[in-house]
């Protein structure tokens, strides 16, 4: 049975930056009131990337897997599955992996999206590994990538302030040598009401409130623990100790989450990787974007082992181990 292992990683931020100054200074002309020391201190986010209106999940995501494969040294040829994690697909139907596949000229394999919202990306490279270790796939792009700005309501400082776009890949192959070595999935579905977008379109009208909502305190308090736990867990199952990890690349929702974690982890900060505050939370782009960062600037080298982890509505939250 061939294992899975990641050899190569790409991005995409929409070119529009947006500081927390710009920002508080557009949201007062709605009446909402933020700034800069606000959102910094709650959060750690300085700024985000936000999509031009018109600009599809899709496209930033093809984007990202570009650069992810010349990154990796592969062709169009070789790709037999891609996965995209996705809260914001381009369409109802078809995927948003159909349309990349598409538009990346791939001729072959398989083709599909995953919902986990800001899990979604450990949700994919998980079912990616799993596709590749039975035999099914041999070169696989898993994708997160996401336009939240489209389901933001600007009225809302609580939320609004918290998100941005964008889109990150791995290429993940098949290999005699060890990749990831431990995954692990949870969802608890009673914890719906703590972070949803709960409009849907039925009969060609929006029904139902279509912007995100959240209980910050109650992500904030399930977040820490589920993650802690997770990550347990998952070194258990793979047999290697928490200390033995080189780097923590978490989902970049909050910066107080980060910090709780290093500590509940016992993992130095100097471990963490964060750079939600250049980009903000991106929802299931974070981890793939926060992984790229770091392994382009010579951060994660060849043989390091790294824990991903994702936590996000449902509430759904994973982890990932592997040696790069």
């Amino acid at each position: 049975m061939p294992y899975a292992k990641i050899v190569g990683t790409g991005s995409y931020l929409p070119p529009r930056v947006v500081s927390n100054d710009e920002l508080a200074a557009e949201l007062a002309t709605r009446n909402v009131q933020t700034s800069d020391e606000w959102i910094v201190t709650r959060t750690g986010i300085r700024q985000r990337h936000l999509a031009d209106p018109g600009v599809k999940t899709s496209t930033m995501a093809v984007l990202s897997a570009r650069e992810a494969m010349q990154n990796a040294g592969i062709g169009t040829d070789e790709i037999d599955l891609i996965v995209v994690a996705t809260s914001t697909p381009d369409f109802i139907f078809p995927s948003t992996a159909c349309l990349v596949q598409a538009e990346l000229g791939v001729m072959q394999g398989a083709a599909f999206d995953v919902q986990a919202v800001c899990s979604g990306f450990i949700y994919a490279l998980t079912a990616a590994e799993a596709l590749i270790r039975v035999g099914r796939a041999k070169t696989a792009l898993v994708i997160g990538a996401e336009v939240f700005s489209g389901i933001l309501d600007w009225s809302d400082r609580s939320t609004c302030v918290l998100f941005g776009d964008g889109a990150g890949t791995v290429v993940l192959k098949a290999s005699d040598e060890p990749g990831i070595i431990g995954a692990q999935l949870n969802a608890d579905g009673r914890q719906k009401d703590i972070l949803y977008a709960a409009g849907n379109v039925s009969c060609g009208k929006v029904v139902g409130d279509p912007f995100l909502r959240m209980d910050g305190q109650a992500v904030f308090k399930l977040a820490v623990n589920a993650l802690a736990q997770s990550a347990k867990d998952v070194c258990a199952e793979a047999g290697v100790a928490l200390k033995d990890i080189d780097w923590l690349v978490p989902h970049q929702a909050n910066v107080r989450i980060l910090n709780f974690l290093s500590k509940k982890l016992h993992i130095p900060l100097e471990k963490v990787i964060v750079t939600l505050d250049k980009h903000a939370n991106t929802s299931a782009a974070s981890v793939p974007l926060a992984l790229d960062v770091a392994w382009r600037d010579g951060r994660i080298k060849a043989g390091d082992l790294v824990m991903m982890q994702g936590v996000g509505g449902g509430f759904t939250w994973g982890s990932v181990l592997a040696r790069m």
